[in-house]
């Protein structure tokens, strides 16, 4: 077993809201502070936890992204939209889905009935 960390205390470089940051021991869910839509994000990192995709390595998540490096970095993603898509890419529709479908579920066990009739449903609808 693995403990989750949260942290809100670490600046992000501009435009990024979370990170998993992936430890021998642990992982850290580093979310930017104030964000308007906190369970959006936290929701997306437990994705990249539960498919064990690579965290970010710690020099590169401290790196500072400036305003020529993210230039730089979409130009490339956009000359790879023809080719087979990039494990990374995999990875995010992944954690998008799996937060997309945590929300939902949280949304329906929050409204009607108890957690167990909700599950027994998931169940027998798979």
């Amino acid at each position: 077993q693995r403990s989750i960390e949260l942290d809100f205390t670490k600046p992000m470089a501009p435009g990024v809201c979370g990170q998993r940051r992936a430890y021998p021991d642990r992982d850290v869910i580093v979310l930017a502070p104030g964000l308007p839509v906190l369970d959006r994000t936290l929701a997306h990192e437990l994705g990249h936890i539960v498919f064990r995709h690579e965290g970010a390595e710690i020099v590169a998540a401290t790196l500072e992204a400036g305003d020529d490096l993210i230039a730089y970095m979409l130009s490339q993603r956009s000359r790879r939209r023809g080719d087979e898509q990039p494990s990374d890419e995999v990875a995010e529709w992944e954690a998008e889905t799996f937060a997309s479908m945590l929300l939902i579920r949280l949304k329906t066990m929050q409204g009607r009935g108890t957690p167990v009739s909700v599950l027994r449903y998931d169940e027998a609808i798979g």
